[in-house]
């Protein structure tokens, strides 16, 4: 009789452990999965800058260096993702991920800015419509990041309660870093309105 309440317990016990490995498994994915969603997002904000730094470059002739910058801040940008999708949740891969958006919001943010200066490119049509599609985007890229940092939250919780944490340490589950805008200032969605 006591083998069987020994057999009993420890088969409960690893039910238990299985069970708690499995729901980190699934909160790893979870994260991860986000992560994509941010990723398709940020693409699709990058395959529209070149053309809209070619719509305004027509315009924009003497101001070359803003063209530029916002070229060389999409490239960084571009990087980042590629860093951050090899590694989602990679404290030093979110971090890079994170300062390359900032520099591309701020050089985004300075074109349009001039742009102001130039009424013709504000009245072009194929301007006015990158424009709202990046407005867009720049929505989608904010809901996006928020499903991951809830998906990463998720996670680090369910890996640090006891007795997650002991599971999780014996297996490596690292704790995964949410994606963070670094200064209160570029919370905002750049303003695009050519109106």
């Amino acid at each position: 009789m006591g083998g069987w309440i020994v057999l009993v317990v420890l088969v409960l016990a690893i039910v238990f452990l299985v069970s708690i490995y499995n729901g980190l498994v699934t909160s790893r994915n979870g994260y991860k999965n986000a992560f994509s969603q941010i990723d398709v997002q940020l693409t699709r904000r990058y395959d529209l800058i070149p053309n809209l730094v070619e719509t305004a470059k027509g315009y924009l002739k003497h101001e070359r260096e803003t063209l530029e910058a916002v070229i060389a801040a999409r490239n960084g940008a571009v990087s980042g993702l590629q860093a951050a999708k090899a590694s989602p949740g990679d404290p030093q891969a979110m971090q890079q991920l994170s300062g390359a958006e900032n520099v591309l919001t701020q050089s985004l943010g300075r074109l349009f800015a001039l742009s102001e200066s130039y009424p013709d490119l504000k009245a072009n049509t194929t301007m006015m419509q990158l424009s709202e599609e990046l407005t867009s985007t720049e929505n989608r890229v904010s809901f996006a990041r928020q499903a991951y940092n809830d998906a990463v939250m998720s996670y680090n919780n369910k890996r640090e309660v006891f007795p997650n944490s002991i599971l999780a340490g014996a297996f490596n589950f690292t704790e995964a870093k949410p994606l963070e805008i670094e200064k209160p200032e570029m919370r905002a969605a750049p303003k695009v309105s050519f109106q």
